[in-house]
């Protein structure tokens, strides 16, 4: 198994407090593989068997559970006496009505308690009502480049693993697939079609899959683009696959619920405030991107925009598209009320090109980082207070 020590670290921070650890993330990015080594972890350190309680409902040996009053009484006969029991319940969106049991399990005092699940509704509603301030969410991507490195072991050329990170994306699985572009093309349009299947059309009663198929590869092959409702909507009837804007809206909706894609909203870099104008989309692996629609050359500026926003999201910031006044930043990040800029450009080799990239940096007017990311193999270069760094290096 591929250690993520990021969020085994995180969750290790929480361990034994009064707050139910969430963790969520798009299907097969390595959610249950993580609670596992998490499990393995509490036994190591001593905890016995008997107060550590699993269940996945993906396995049809717990059926029985998957209403929330028999897991219920399941769980209430599984909490120790003595000591704290370790609980795991791994896609447990898939219980109707689950809250009400965790909240009801919560109120004892030596449970810990650890969900997963691959829908961002499972934080909404009911659940965030009845458990408000009193869990925190683990959000959990495929691989990172860092890991993906180290999963290939010691001696291999970094340059080149970021090739083929680029091509096949980070999913956890592919890296069991003998490096075969065939079979993890395969692999990835399954995952694909499972996650439009399983995870959007049939939890929201879609009638139409060719159609959110249709804004979903739309979305895909316009990474890093501005995207608005009315555009997705206008490009399908051009396509001749009449979608109207409120059902686009819901596709879009579905979409990012299921964490295929996330939403980045744009900010006032000057004003330092959010603007409800037109949104960016990127994908939350670029395997998917890669192996659904084909790559071309011309569009590797958007895919390592895409691998930009995901690590910056690992990295525990608040992502948004940057505005200054004509121009655009590509990223603001924000920890807090403190921004981090940063522009991606896969090469400043060209006429013109690092002016242009460097003026809306110049233009925020403050003292914050600021890093320009390409694929140059320039070390060192700083542009008045401005980084510039090769993007297999600010991976790694």
């Amino acid at each position: 198994m591929i250690e993520r020590k990021r969020y085994l670290e995180k969750l290790n921070g929480y361990r034994d407090k009064q707050l139910i650890k969430v963790i969520t993330g798009v299907r097969r990015c390595g959610k249950s593989t993580l609670l596992e080594m998490y499990r393995n972890s509490l036994l190591e350190s001593g905890v016995p068997e008997s107060r550590v309680v699993a269940v996945d409902f993906d396995d049809l040996d717990n059926e029985s559970l998957l209403s929330y009053d028999a897991l219920h009484d399941y769980l209430k006969k599984r909490i120790a006496r003595q000591g704290m029991t370790y609980i795991f319940l791994d896609e447990i969106q898939k219980v109707p009505d689950f809250q009400k049991t965790i909240a009801s399990i919560f109120t004892k005092k030596n449970v810990d308690i650890y969900l997963s699940g691959s829908n961002a509704t499972m934080l909404s509603g009911e659940l965030a009502t009845l458990l408000s301030g009193r869990y925190i969410e683990a959000h959990v991507l495929p691989l990172s480049f860092e890991e993906f490195v180290t999963d290939a072991g010691e001696g291999n050329d970094t340059q080149r693993l970021f090739f083929e990170y680029m091509r096949f994306g980070g999913f956890p699985y592919t890296r069991y697939l003998d490096d075969d572009p065939v079979k993890i093309r395969e692999y990835i349009k399954s995952l694909y079609d499972t996650i439009l299947l399983r995870d959007i059309a049939f939890r929201k009663e879609m009638a139409s899959i060719p159609a959110l198929d249709s804004v979903a590869k739309f979305l895909l092959s316009n990474i890093g683009s501005l995207a608005s409702v009315k555009k997705i909507s206008d490009t399908m009837g051009s396509l001749g696959r009449k979608v109207s804007a409120p059902t686009v809206e819901s596709y879009l909706s579905g979409l990012t619920d299921a964490f295929l894609f996330y939403r980045a909203k744009r900010y006032d870099a000057k004003g330092k405030r959010l603007l409800q104008t037109t949104d960016k989309y990127y994908t939350a692996d670029i395997g998917f991107r890669n192996n659904i629609l084909g790559a071309s050359r011309s569009e590797t500026n958007h895919a390592l925009e895409n691998v930009v926003y995901l690590e910056l999201l690992r990295r525990g910031y608040d992502v948004y598209i940057g505005k200054i006044g004509e121009y655009e930043i590509d990223f603001v990040a924000l920890k807090g009320d403190i921004p981090a800029y940063f522009q991606v450009c896969e090469t400043l080799r060209g006429e013109n090109v690092l002016e242009r990239e460097l003026r809306a940096l110049r233009l925020t007017g403050d003292d914050y980082e600021k890093t320009l990311i390409t694929m140059d193999l320039d070390i060192g270069v700083d542009h008045g207070g401005i980084k510039q760094v090769n993007i297999v290096d600010w991976l790694t």
